[in-house]
């Protein structure tokens, strides 16, 4: 039972941590101190490429009010293990994250209900609300999209552009030819599809939401206990065309890492980069790429209704309060977070620093361009592809497949690939009811 699962690990690593002290491996340093007076704010950052403009902003907000605003982010695919930890100790995190109704089964008896809170009332739809019955247990703080970004320059450079991309079957055909002349043109296709655990979030997670997001459609439903698989043949499609088109061989993916797929983008080694619009801080600025030089695709997969399909939009981002904190730690936590996404200051570092959409009543106008171009697709008609990975049963879940698609990587075999299916099917009717028992 998860629930047992839960306490027993907040139970051991609050032993531990009274043995050891305080661990490290993320970015900024936690206390164990307890604060008093008028509260302080201890923010558990999910997104590692948002960190900087989060210490910054943390800074200009502690200058301002005098409320002292510490900022600690989790390692890339470490956050569930790292907020385990976290709320294990004294000082626990009073600003977390969950990324969705699954996320949230584990940690609703830490969320404060938010449906009396000002940032509650900033929201331009309920929507963006994550609810347990009447309680608003989380607040969405982004709305994000992600894609296949693309370099411009290089795509020219083979003779294509980015209109004559319009279907797997255009994917497939441009790919497939920029590694026939690999040698000549001085690129690949795709970047490195990283599978160490920097990475393969990007596979397990967001590249599996097409066959569910198809799947879903098909059905007329948004979660499902069961999931049947339909799609699985057009996941294989895109996986092998990344894997067998990319910057190295694929029985190096094991150890490729997030950094090694962005550093071989911005070096101009590849055309193409699965990833987000979180990203596009990354990209863009001083010896790097200019807006005009990218543009982020769709991830067409051969399904569906693909002369009308868009970005993949959505979130996974829900902040939470601690209702466990003091009441002076929760008041100033809420202030906080309303402060980033009414004031001036907050919300131009969300829009123009972290490049964010924000889905609150004084967003700014982002100028990131993949956030531009998202809008751009919803405005010429294309449909936005769903996020459905909330639904996914556990976390265990995606690891499980993320282990089935690095060994089918290495050995691209039809016993292998049986693998990727039994983890993505077998392995979410197990998950989903170890994940709902009572």
């Amino acid at each position: 039972m998860r629930k047992k699962w839960l306490a027993l690990a907040l139970a051991g690593v609050m032993a531990a941590s009274v043995l050891a002290g305080c661990g490290g491996g993320a970015s900024g340093e936690s206390s164990d101190a307890g604060t008093s007076g008028s509260g302080s704010v201890y923010y558990l950052n999910f997104k590692p490429e948002q960190d900087e403009a989060w210490q910054k902003l943390a800074k200009e907000y502690t200058e301002e009010t005098g409320v002292k605003v510490e900022v600690v982010t989790a390692a890339s695919g470490e956050y569930e293990t790292t907020l385990t930890s976290e709320m294990a100790k004294s000082s626990a995190p009073t600003l977390f994250q969950v990324n969705g109704p699954v996320g949230l089964a584990n940690w609703k008896d830490y969320c404060l209900d938010l449906k009396d809170s000002d940032i509650y009332g900033q929201l331009t739809s309920d929507a963006y609300a994550l609810k347990d019955g009447e309680a608003v247990d989380g607040i969405a703080y982004v709305i994000e999209s992600y894609g296949i970004i693309t370099n411009k320059t290089l795509l020219a450079k083979a003779g294509y552009k980015p209109e004559d991309i319009a279907s797997f079957a255009d994917l497939k055909k441009v790919a497939e030819d920029i590694t026939a002349r690999k040698d000549e043109l001085g690129f690949a296709a795709f970047t490195s599809a990283g599978m160490d655990s920097s990475s393969d979030w990007r596979f397990k997670t967001h590249l599996a939401n097409m066959p569910i997001y198809f799947e879903y459609q098909d059905k007329g439903i948004d979660t499902t206990d069961a999931i049947e698989g339909t799609y699985l043949d057009n996941y294989k499609n895109i996986y092998d065309l990344y894997i067998n088109n990319s910057t190295c061989d694929p029985k190096e993916l094991a150890n490729k890492t997030a950094d090694d797929s962005e550093a071989e983008f911005l070096d101009g080694e590849a055309v193409f980069f699965q990833n987000g619009s979180w990203e596009y801080g990354n990209l863009v600025g001083d010896g790097k790429f200019k807006d005009e030089d990218l543009v982020m695709i769709p991830i067409y997969v051969g399904a569906g209704d693909e002369a009308n399909q868009g970005l993949c939009t959505g979130t996974e981002n829900f902040w939470c309060v601690n209702s466990q904190a003091s009441a002076d730690d929760q008041k100033a936590t809420l202030d906080f977070i309303n402060w980033c996404v009414t004031s001036d200051k907050g919300t131009a570092a969300m829009s123009d620093e972290m490049g964010f959409t924000i889905p609150f009543k004084s967003a700014k106008e982002s100028p990131n361009v993949f956030v531009q171009q998202d809008a751009q697709y919803t405005a010429d008609g294309k449909t936005p592809v769903s996020w459905n990975f909330s639904t996914m049963p556990s976390e265990e879940w995606k690891n499980g497949v993320g282990t089935a698609l690095t060994a089918y990587a290495a050995d691209q075999s039809d016993a292998n690939w049986k693998e990727v299916v039994s983890a993505f099917v077998d392995g979410w009717k197990t998950e989903y009811e170890l994940t709902n028992q009572q």
